[in-house]
Parts: C-alpha cells; sequence; structure tokens
C-alpha cells in the first residue's frame, strides 16, 4: 500500500495567512481606487462651488453697476423735466422738442438698464444654486473620504493581526464611506448631521 503523506499543520496555516492576506490586499486596493474617487469629487466640488460664487459675486456687482446707471438716468431725466416744468413756456419749439427727445432716450436706457438689471439678477442667482448645491455635497466627500481611509488602515491592521473581525470592520467602514461618496455625487438622500 502507498504511504499517505499527511499535510504540515504549519504549512496549512501560512496557506491560509496567504489566502486572507491576498484578500485583504485586494479589498484594500479597492478601498483606495474608492478614496481616490472620492477625493477626485470633494476636490471638484470645492472648485465649482468657489467658481459658482465667483462668478456669482461678478454678477452682483454687474448689476450694481447697472443699478447705479440706471440710477444715474433717473436722476438726469428728473432735471430734465423739472427745468422743462421750469421754463416750458419761455422755450422756443425746437428746444422743447429737444428736451422731450432727450427725455425719451433717458427713460428708454433707463428702462433697458432696468431690464438688463433682471436678468443679471436671474444669472446670479443661478451661479448661487450652483454654489449651494456644491457646498451641500463637500460634507459628504469629507466624511466618505475619512470613512475610506480607516478603511485602509483598518484593513492594514487586520493582515498585521490576521484578525477578520477587524477586517470585517474595514468592509463596513468602506461600504458607508463608499454610499457616503455617491450620495456626495448625486445628493440622494439629505443627512441632516452633515449639513
Amino acid at each position: 500500500m502507498a504511504e499517505i503523506e499527511l499535510p504540515n499543520p504549519e504549512e496549512l496555516e501560512e496557506k491560509s495567512r496567504n489566502s486572507f492576506t491576498k484578500k485583504v490586499a485586494l479589498f484594500t486596493a479597492i478601498y483606495a481606487v474608492a478614496l481616490a474617487i472620492c477625493s477626485l469629487g470633494g476636490n471638484n466640488s470645492m472648485k465649482e462651488m468657489l467658481l459658482a460664487q465667483q462668478e456669482a459675486t461678478n454678477q452682483w456687482a454687474f448689476y450694481q453697476a447697472k443699478n447705479v446707471r440706471e440710477y444715474l438716468y433717473r436722476i438726469e431725466k428728473d432735471r430734465l423735466e423739472t427745468q422743462l416744468v421750469e421754463r416750458g413756456d419761455s422755450m422756443k419749439q425746437s428746444v422743447l422738442k429737444h428736451y422731450k427727445t432727450e427725455i425719451q432716450k433717458v427713460s428708454a436706457e433707463e428702462a433697458r438698464l432696468s431690464k438688463d438689471k433682471q436678468a443679471i439678477s436671474v444669472e446670479a442667482r443661478k451661479q448661487e444654486h450652483e454654489r449651494d448645491i456644491n457646498r451641500a455635497k463637500d460634507p459628504y466627500f469629507d466624511f466618505g473620504e475619512v470613512l475610506l481611509q480607516i478603511a485602509i488602515v483598518m484593513s492594514s491592521v487586520s493582515i498585521i493581526s490576521n484578525s477578520r473581525p477587524v477586517f470585517f470592520f474595514s468592509l463596513g467602514a468602506a461600504a458607508i464611506g463608499s454610499l457616503i461618496t455617491l450620495n456626495g455625487f448625486l445628493l440622494l438622500v439629505r443627512i441632516p448631521f452633515l449639513h
């Protein structure tokens, strides 16, 4: 009868450890990819928020400039109308006609500026809305990043300690971190303590 060689228990344990280590290393790499995506989303969200704030500020400054010009045209119209009332009877017809033409031009320009202001305020509010959306996204990326970093550290600890519970903890942290990151991109759910 042929002799059967029994495997060495230490070798089996080493193989088992290597298998566990490889699996944990693979998951750690996946966590790192998720962390990179989360970090990219957070950076883009912050950049978009700052850009939208800058655009909104520019639009409101443009609005103010139009407002000042509109006010100056209103003052000019009031001045012309006052002069027309004060001296209207003593003016020549050509001068009277000139005053009325100037009042119409100034009134038209004042109306145009008022209309321009409305369009500018719509654009400024649109940029503020964009800023607010990106501001709402940012905390999700921050918390997702923290949880994914914790998951990476805990999976490394599980390799060193050969501890499956620590690895399962890292899986949980990574899953929650990934879900929070996904919510940062999509804003499907608003979590109150993150705002």
